[in-house]
């Protein structure tokens, strides 16, 4: 399973980021405009560095790690949610 398997079939993921485990719904993944590739999710539970433990969030990839498709769904995007995100140039998978 990947990340754009897990967006088309709203599938929450779960990794770890900064050194606190995450769990998001995958919104956006593609290259942002600084060419990392990078997930637009919205965060569910876990920790984060700013304190803030649910919502937007922008994750580059290549700092995930212990990445797993999770059986749980979402129902769909959540408010606040764009399609064409302009944080990225290039999109591979979006809700």
């Amino acid at each position: 399973m990947s990340i754009s398997s897990a967006i088309q079939n709203r599938q929450l993921l779960s990794f770890t980021y900064d050194g606190f485990a995450r769990v998001v719904e995958p919104h956006c993944w593609g290259i942002d405009t600084k060419g990392h590739t990078a997930l637009r999710a919205y965060q569910v539970s876990g920790g984060s560095e700013s304190g803030k433990q649910t919502g937007w969030k922008l994750f580059h990839t290549s700092g995930m790690g212990q990445l797993f498709v999770l059986p749980e769904q979402f129902p769909g995007p959540r408010p606040g949610y764009k399609r064409g995100d302009n944080a990225f140039s290039s999109i591979q998978a979006q809700l």
